[in-house]
């Protein structure tokens, strides 16, 4: 992405951004080319997280890499010390996503599963944070398994709100990137009509990509 002239880019995975920025930020870059930035979603998330709720208890739901981490529970206990978060890993909530079968009948076990084992920390979560970028596809399952008080929060807004932010406070970052509004998808397989169908689901329309595969 450097290489294309990206002085910016957003590690959009929580797993990713809870096991590799820090060293992509103090090593990477330094090494790499210390004008360019890569920013996660944990951080973003979790300066805003403790506005969502009202009785000071969030779950978070993610994968185990992004919970064994506990990332959030740092993060977030930087900005919201008072906050009680509490953590559920949902192994396979990414598989089922993957393969089509998050919106059939079939994923509403594994659904059901781990919500129950979150709510069962503590009856007064009234926040769910969906701390994986696959889980707002099945948003709607989710919520239908939720008492209407608890509320369930995507990162998608949060994230861009957020990139805002960064850019209004480091305007030269701001008058480095483009702003013609193209869109290019690249994907480090050489598959490009399986990713392409995939990315298709979590983009909301067609996604036709180029494989920038790296060999050796």
């Amino acid at each position: 992405m450097f290489a294309m002239g990206c002085p910016l880019v957003i590690l959009a995975c929580n797993t990713a951004s809870a096991k590799a920025l820090r060293t992509i930020q103090q090593q990477d870059l330094k090494a790499e080319d210390p004008a360019k930035r890569v920013l996660g979603v944990i951080r973003p998330t979790a300066e805003v997280i403790g506005k969502y709720t009202q009785t000071n208890q969030i779950g978070v739901l993610g994968t185990k890499g992004t919970v064994q981490s506990g990332s959030y529970l740092i993060e977030i206990g930087h900005f919201f010390p008072d906050l009680k978060v509490y953590q559920q890993a949902c192994p396979l909530w990414v598989p089922l996503i993957e393969n089509g079968e998050h919106d059939k009948p079939g994923a509403d076990y594994f659904v059901k599963e781990y919500l129950d084992l979150i709510m069962a920390q503590s009856p007064n979560i009234d926040t769910l944070l969906l701390a994986c970028t696959h889980y707002p596809l099945m948003k709607d399952k989710i919520d239908a398994y939720l008492p209407s008080n608890i509320k369930t929060v995507s990162q998608g807004d949060i994230v861009a709100k957020s990139l805002v932010d960064y850019l209004q406070r480091h305007p030269e970052m701001a008058q480095s990137i483009s702003r013609n509004a193209t869109q290019q998808f690249f994907t480090t397989t050489d598959d490009t009509a399986d990713f392409d169908s995939h990315a298709s689901v979590f983009f909301g329309a067609p996604v036709q990509s180029q494989s920038v595969l790296m060999k050796g």
